[in-house]
């Protein structure tokens, strides 16, 4: 077995995650290792049990061949992190991902001349026109856009991309022979004849479930200088993104939209409590990244009949179950659990976050709905 191999059948494992992929890689030394071992020692490691353990090392078998046969078939590449070929701008994150499936080609501009443009799947007529104006205006500016191929914002912001000529990369909540919806399959083909890219962590048969969605924000952030949300409600999965932005450093953008508007209250509350610069055109992206560093002036589409998952829709995950959930924010996370209501510097002492770190990640947390900040100053966990 090859360390390719090796990592991509750990990925196909439910319930092995980019973070304890690492942490059994750790363990054994190399992917490769995970598999010379035995149930019980495997079982040993944190947060797995024997009937992970048993499904681990079956995949080895005929579902890796299986895994490896689709790839090939359709012309798809894994690039494993670590190895050759692996975005530079993904590896830098927290919590990248072990294996990304890639489909069509990946700009050299990502992570530096590329916005990704996010917001609600209930879009509005508006909504959709800025989503349009925005992605054809960074087309011309000689940019990439990046989104999730989700119907409204993102399905409006890949088509200005591929209508002018440029550049998308559409980041997906599940594995690249399960597309949804089924209405973007056609727009999935024009981004790969455009010489833009399909890619996802999740295996090729992998169908999209309310936990990957959240998933993936994290790729599209980081595959991104900044993030424009352009209409989202207050509890849209766009925010998801800008918080996953927010956390990894990013800058964040919205466009304002009417005050008494549901779709625009995502975006205003972003811009009224200073989380997000407003955009009212590219130029305004341009001017506030300009002074970041690094920055210059049926094979793969499946079954038409599959039902969308509803990604807005869904009830947040518990902490527990929810593995969009890095580890540095479970601390956090598990700390106001325990301790109650408690100001900056408590949680920073008890969690060893340094005080930048910190204050990004709380801001994200806010942002996703898990904490609140009190009117005295101090953070009380949410769910």
């Amino acid at each position: 077995m090859t360390q390719e191999e090796a990592c991509i059948a750990l990925n196909l494992t439910r319930g092995i995650g980019s973070a304890r992929a690492a942490l059994l890689i750790e363990t054994f030394g190399s992917p490769e290792a995970v598999f010379e071992a035995n149930v019980q020692d495997i079982a040993r490691v944190k947060g797995l049990n024997q009937e992970t353990a048993e499904i681990l090392l079956s995949n080895r078998g005929l579902p890796l061949e299986q895994e490896l046969s689709r790839i090939s078939r359709s012309g798809v590449k894994v690039f494993i992190k670590g190895q050759e070929g692996y975005p530079q701008c993904l590896a830098d994150i927290e919590d990248a991902p072990l294996c990304l499936y890639v489909c069509g080609t990946l700009p050299e501009a990502l992570g530096s001349r590329a916005v990704a443009i996010v917001g609600s799947r209930r879009a509005t007529a508006y909504g959709l026109r800025m989503a349009q104006h925005f992605a054809e205006s960074a087309v011309y500016s000689n940019w990439v856009v990046v989104s999730g191929l989700a119907l409204g914002i993102d399905t409006a912001a890949h088509k200005g991309c591929v209508l002018t000529g440029g550049k998308t990369v559409a980041v997906l909540g599940g594995g690249l022979m399960k597309i949804q919806p089924a209405e973007n399959i056609d727009l999935a083909r024009q981004i790969l004849e455009k010489g833009g890219a399909l890619v996802t962590e999740f295996p090729m048969c992998f169908a999209p479930t309310r936990f990957s969605f959240p998933m993936r924000n994290r790729i599209i952030s980081a595959f991104s200088a900044g993030t424009l949300v352009v209409e989202a409600g207050t509890h849209s999965g766009a925010l998801i993104t800008a918080a996953t932005a927010l956390e990894q450093g990013k800058s964040v953008f919205a466009v304002p939209g009417n005050a008494d508007s549901e779709m625009s209250m995502g975006c205003n509350d972003l811009i009224r409590g200073g989380n997000a610069a407003m955009a009212v055109n590219f130029e305004d992206i341009l001017s506030g990244l300009e002074f970041l560093p690094g920055m210059n002036e049926r094979s793969l589409f499946g079954d038409p009949g599959a039902k969308e998952v509803e990604e807005e829709e869904q009830p947040a995950p518990a902490l527990e179950d929810d593995p969009s959930v890095n580890e540095s924010d479970r601390r956090i996370l598990q700390f106001l659990r325990q301790n109650g209501d408690s100001g900056f510097d408590a949680i920073s002492g008890g969690t060893g976050e340094s005080a930048s770190t910190l204050s990004r990640k709380l801001i994200a947390l806010e942002l996703s709905h898990r904490i609140r900040k009190n009117p005295d100053g101090t953070y009380r966990r949410i769910r």
